[in-house]
């Protein structure tokens, strides 16, 4: 294995044979691979980039590194996976809708990358869940739930796992060739039929322009299409945070109100209705968008999704009541401050980064690969693009836990908002539909 013979291909940018991507993945589950190695190839891999075939074999790569699934269920095998955002929790509420619509959702989904939240991190807020399941148990909460959120254990695309963690050390998050092999392995390891994509473009993501990211959605859907995956991809608006929290026991807070079809988490219900309806239709399970639109929202109204993400949560070691009551397991945060606005106007823009780095701050994101977060910092209340703001108005709430914590994350928070004399125009949730 000439791994330093690899890397200097990618350099000079001379595409690799099948048999080295193969080479390098295996050696990265063997060990063979070292972390500077590791680290130099994601680095050239996100400057130079990778051509179409060398994407396709390095995805098959890293999801032949591990153990791949088949299932025999009395329904789609299906899932959605988002290049992730602030405040985007919609795997929480989507995976229990789609399941209350006969489908069958076994979905690994990630902890957190740069300043985005994970999934993972979220749902561990609640006491008792577990992330990691043996094979048993997985397919268990998948055939008798019809739905699971776990983590990609040592079977599923193991190449990934190692590179993934990397990733997020190194700068190299935001590349689309890593990005389009590391959501993809995952997703095709675990046997689906048919996936949505949800591609988020803004501040808050960790794509802001618009042709990165349609050149990713058309990477991803290319690449799962031609590894036989009817696969589709949705372009969505991350200019702000998509639920009214950011943070990790506050977002399942903001999912809970989904599910129990309250108000007040417009946003979230919004990409969560689009999701589900074009996926619907996309597995067969309704004719057109309408009918997936209200199969969505008749889920929420009868509380069909909401039990089933209760069992869900019970089936993977959660509480058993902790749908009916969160308050008694979702850790609070020691310290709540007010952050007001310094300015009077219409709120026009918001710096979703500056978001997400404050939750770094809080403690609710990593700054190390290692660090173990406090799940019960983040804000919540957040005041949306286009409401009027007075001096003194709350623009959102500080979760801490310490003073000093909020002071600094104030000085991050400071530069995040705009105002103008005029109403902003409406950006649309949806900006494009990638098959």
């Amino acid at each position: 294995m000439n791994i330093p013979a690899i890397l200097i291909k990618v350099r000079e940018r001379i595409q690799l044979e099948p048999n080295e991507i193969q080479e390098f993945t295996t050696g990265l589950v063997s060990g063979e691979v070292s972390d500077a190695q590791a680290s130099a190839f994601a680095m050239a891999v996100c400057i130079n980039g990778l051509s179409e075939t060398e994407r396709v074999e390095l995805t098959l790569a890293m999801r032949d590194s591990g153990r791949a699934r088949t299932w025999n269920l009395p329904g789609p095998v299906i899932d959605k996976h988002s290049t992730g955002g602030i405040g985007d929790n919609v795997s929480l509420v989507l995976a229990p809708i789609l399941a209350a619509c006969g489908a069958f959702i076994p979905m690994v989904s990630g902890r957190g990358l740069g300043h985005t939240g994970g999934t993972l991190d979220k749902l561990e807020s609640i006491p008792g869940y577990q992330t990691q399941l043996s094979d048993e148990q997985f397919e268990k909460v998948v055939r008798e739930v019809g739905c699971s959120i776990v983590g990609a254990g040592p079977g599923i695309a193991p190449a990934d796992k190692r590179l993934y963690s990397i990733r997020d050390l190194t700068g190299t998050v935001e590349s689309i060739d890593l990005v389009t092999s590391s959501i993809l392995s995952k997703k095709l390891a675990v046997g689906l039929e048919s996936l949505i994509l949800d591609v988020k473009v803004g501040s808050g993501s960790f794509i802001s322009d618009l042709k990165q990211a349609e050149d990713l959605a058309r990477s991803l859907v290319s690449v799962s299409n031609g590894a036989g995956c009817r696969t589709i991809a949705l372009l969505t608006d991350m200019n702000e945070s998509l639920a009214s929290s950011a943070g990790n026991a506050l977002e399942v807070w903001s999912a809970l109100r989904v599910l129990k079809n309250e108000p007040g988490e417009a946003r979230l219900l919004g990409v969560t209705l689009a999701l589900g309806a074009n996926l619907l239709v996309h597995a067969g399970l309704c004719r057109e968008l309408k009918e997936g639109e209200n199969r969505v929202l008749e889920k929420l109204s009868n509380g069909e999704a909401a039990d089933r993400f209760s069992r869900m949560v019970s089936g993977q070691g959660g509480p058993a009541d902790f749908l009916e009551s969160p308050e008694k397991y979702l850790p609070p945060a020691k310290e709540i401050f007010e952050f007001p606005a310094r300015k009077s106007g219409f709120l026009s823009r918001v710096n979703g980064r500056a978001l997400g780095q404050a939750v770094i701050e809080l403690g609710g994101g990593r700054k190390k690969s290692d660090q173990v977060l406090d799940l019960s910092v983040g804000m919540d209340q957040f005041m949306r693009i286009g409401e009027k703001v007075e001096v003194g108005d709350t623009l959102l709430r500080i979760h801490s836990s310490s003073v000093g914590k909020i002071r600094s994350t104030e000085k991050i928070l400071s530069e995040a908002f705009e105002f103008s004399e005029q109403s902003p125009v409406e950006s649309p949730l949806i900006l494009k539909t990638f098959d």
